[in-house]
This record gives structure tokens, sequence and C-alpha cells, in this order.
């Protein structure tokens, strides 16, 4: 069985998830106010994955039969100084949200829950992904003059993901 420990610790990251979908969704609100529709588009479509990625997690504590919590979250931040915040806070959060994933991770071995820690390496491969595409989405709004620019960056590099075929199964499936 499961160590306590671990599905507690799950618990608390589904709520992290959601709260990472919460401000992706105030961040691409803000660019759809800046007439910014790529920008916009981006940010819902990771609002959606981060949501996906909470639900990811409540199926593993159904399949595991753990006690599943949804907790609370703090409304997210919604003023930002200029285009390159959004981009800056997503950074930011996504390196938090590694760092979770790893200390998940670590409780999962040392607790010797070889599904946890099964179930967790593909997070771990995607946080790789997550914090890439957000330096790569920084450097371009760092470097580019115009808004144009990042909008046409996001439009070229950034439409669509490609399904992952490895892809855990989230609760209430592909909604």
């Amino acid at each position: 069985m499961a160590e306590k420990g671990f599905s507690d610790a799950l618990n608390e990251q589904i709520g992290n998830e959601f709260a990472a979908s919460q401000q992706y969704i105030a961040a691409a609100v803000y660019y759809e106010e800046q007439t910014l529709p790529q920008l916009a588009g981006f940010f819902y479509r990771q609002a959606v994955e981060e949501r996906n990625h909470a639900m990811i997690m409540v199926q593993h504590l159904l399949d595991t039969g753990q006690e599943i919590r949804i907790p609370a979250v703090e409304a997210p931040s919604v003023e930002f100084s200029d285009i390159v915040a959004p981009v800056k806070m997503a950074l930011e959060q996504e390196k938090r949200v590694t760092e979770e994933i790893n200390d998940l991770f670590e409780l999962a071995r040392s607790g010797k829950d070889y599904q946890g820690e099964q179930f967790l390496q593909w997070f771990v491969k995607e946080q790789i992904e997550e914090v890439r595409t957000m330096e790569d989405l920084l450097r371009n709004c760092e470097r580019e003059t115009s808004e144009l620019e990042i909008e046409e960056y996001v439009a070229r590099e950034l439409a669509g993901a490609e399904d992952d075929p490895t892809t855990p199964p989230a609760a209430g499936g592909a909604l």
C-alpha cells in the first residue's frame, strides 16, 4: 500500500496544478485585454494542460485506492507591468512545479512507493519540456522589438502541441 505521506503530498500537488491553471487563465485574459490573441491562446492552452495534470493526479489516486481531497486555491495575480511579466511569472511557476514534482518523486522513492515513482516519471519528463518552452518564450519576448514579432513567434512555434501518447489517463477523460 502506498505511504500516506505520498498521497497527502499528491493531494497538495493537485491544488498546485489547479492554481497554476488559474494563473495561466489570468495571463491569458491579460493578453486578451492587450489584443495579443496568439499569446492569449497559448496561455489558455497552458491553463487546460495544467488542469489536466491535476486530473491525471486525481486518476492516479483513484486507481490506487487513495483518498482524494481537492484543495482550495488562492486567487491568481491579475496585474502585470508589461507583456513580458506574465512569461517571467510562468517560467518561475514552471521551475517551482519542477521542484515540487522532484520532491514528490523523492518522497515516493524514499517511501518505497513504486507505483507513485513510476507514475511521476511522466511528470519529470513533462517539466523539462515546460521549463524549456517558457525559457524560449521569455528569450523571444525580451529579444523581439515588437508585439507583432512576438505574436508571430507564438503562432509559428507554439501554436499547438502534439498529443503525447505516453500521457497518463486523466479523471473524466480528455474533457
